[in-house]
């Protein structure tokens, strides 16, 4: 598929990088006019519709609570397998992803969704658990790779000046899948007010939307194909070799940059487990869950794009914009789990006998309601932040994918931790009490980090798009 840049096609084949002077103005095209399939808008917004047809599903599914299952053990067990390989795919993913290229990255991590979800279907019928066990870790794997190559791409692609707001496009149209997602349950359950778990067309659904994002994929251009509407292109890489990905993962584990961002990553995903088995789950009828996690997804579009202007046209100063967010986020946050622990205080036993239907229930319904929503704001003002500040690192895609999988990574295996919580049946107070913790503890090491690392931007954006420098990291 030809982007129109003049660059040989196909994801191995690379211009040589590195080459300055006359020759590489020469090389640069002419400012494009118009919506152009090559440009990081749409490119971004492509790898968004992706995560909308596969994460945002799998997200919408598992915001239902325990895959929309009654019985939560195999989802707990299953996302535990899951979070436990997405740990180490995660890490990984970011050496893969520089080795082969978007497409292949892409679409396998993709196609390992359908079979997860499949794996509920066929749980529906047997009520046996090693196959939806063994699904849940090889999406972890699948996982790995997608969210490694979303991150590099998400970071990389936009001009400097303005990742803060093509964070918020991708977040807001992968979000959308899970308002969608949401409302399949919804619907499709809509009549089943005393049934406890989700009908067969829900799953059917579900895997349909999962194989159309993984075709969705195979539209990502590679780095060196994305140009931007001044003119200036995508760090372009060569394709990196198996043996120097090792080494440069390995030194992620030394790397202060990375130590600082830890407990962020760890703690980004841990919540996800109280939120969706212990308050939706557990306070709300069947189809009411599936009404929140509309919602809830919606509130993520709402709070990306929130947190993403003030990222972007706050300050002039790039590190000021960085510490406002921080602040902006730790406030909300701490008044966010402040309610949550006064409606956890209601039900410490982890039992609400009489579940909250949207239509029947009045305005019983409206505090917990309220609260959920509140939690899928500060989700994504959080994670946003936290990819806002790693984009801020540097500006190659080479160094950005490692990064953002080495995020992916912890963050999968505070989830996994998380589900195996929940599975040991810890109390659900304490459960609530670690994940405020960890996002607290988050806030000053990240204004660390942004105060530390994160320069300045060294000159104004140009059309709107920034100056294309690189950063100092």
């Amino acid at each position: 598929m030809s982007s129109g840049t003049g660059e040989i096609d196909g994801d191995r084949h690379r211009p040589v990088v590195g080459q300055t002077g006359a020759d590489d103005v020469a090389a640069k095209p002419s400012p494009p006019s118009g919506l152009r399939f090559n440009s990081p808008l749409v490119q971004i917004s492509l790898i968004g519709l992706v995560c909308f047809c596969c994460p945002g599903m799998f997200n919408a599914l598992s915001g239902m609570g325990g895959g929309g299952q009654v019985d939560h053990d195999a989802a707990n067990n299953a996302n535990t397998a899951l979070y436990s390989t997405f740990a180490v795919f995660g890490i990984l993913g970011g050496g893969i992803y520089n080795v082969l290229g978007p497409h292949l990255t892409l679409f396998t991590g993709c196609s390992t969704y359908v079979l997860y979800v499949g794996s509920f279907l066929y749980y529906n019928h047997t009520q046996r658990q090693p196959f939806v066990i063994v699904a849940g870790a090889i999406l972890g794997a699948g996982a790995g790779l997608l969210w490694a190559g979303q991150g590099a791409i998400m970071t990389s692609y936009p001009p400097p000046a303005r990742k803060g707001t093509y964070i918020s496009i991708f977040w807001s149209i992968f979000n959308l899948g899970g308002v969608i997602g949401g409302l399949i349950p919804f619907v499709l359950n809509y009549n089943r007010t005393q049934a406890a778990s989700v009908n067969d067309g829900t799953y059917i659904a579900f895997m349909c939307f999962m194989f159309v994002g993984a075709v969705l994929s195979l539209t990502i251009l590679p780095p060196s194909r994305v140009v931007r509407d001044d003119g200036s292109r995508a760090a372009a890489i060569t394709y990196s070799s198996v043996s120097a990905e090792g080494i440069q993962i390995l030194k992620l584990f030394a790397n202060w940059k990375m130590l600082l961002i830890f407990p962020a990553a760890w703690g980004s995903n841990f919540f996800y487990t109280y939120q969706f088995n212990n308050v939706n789950g557990i306070i709300f009828t069947l189809r009411t869950k599936g009404l929140n996690n509309v919602f809830y997804w919606g509130a993520q579009m709402i709070g990306s794009f929130a947190i993403g202007y003030l990222l972007d046209f706050s300050f002039s100063s790039r590190r000021k914009r960085g510490l406002l967010g921080i602040a902006v986020v730790s406030v909300l946050g701490t008044g966010v789990w402040a309610g949550g622990l006064a409606n956890q205080l209601r039900y410490t036993d982890g039992k609400w006998p009489d579940k909250l239907d949207f239509k029947d229930s009045g305005l019983s319904y409206a505090g917990p309601f309220v609260l959920y929503f509140s939690y899928g704001l500060l989700d994504a003002m959080f994670q946003s932040l936290c990819y806002w500040v790693i984009g801020a690192l540097a500006d190659d895609t080479e160094t950005l994918s490692r990064y953002s999988g080495f995020y992916k990574g912890v963050q999968s295996a505070g989830a996994a931790a998380a589900w195996q919580v929940d599975e040991h049946k810890t109390p659900l107070v304490s459960q609530l009490i670690v994940s405020w913790g960890l996002t607290t503890v988050s806030y000053p090491l990240l204004a660390l980090l942004v105060i530390l690392a994160v320069k300045d931007d060294r000159a104004p954006a140009r059309g709107g798009d920034g100056d294309g420098k690189t950063p100092a990291a």
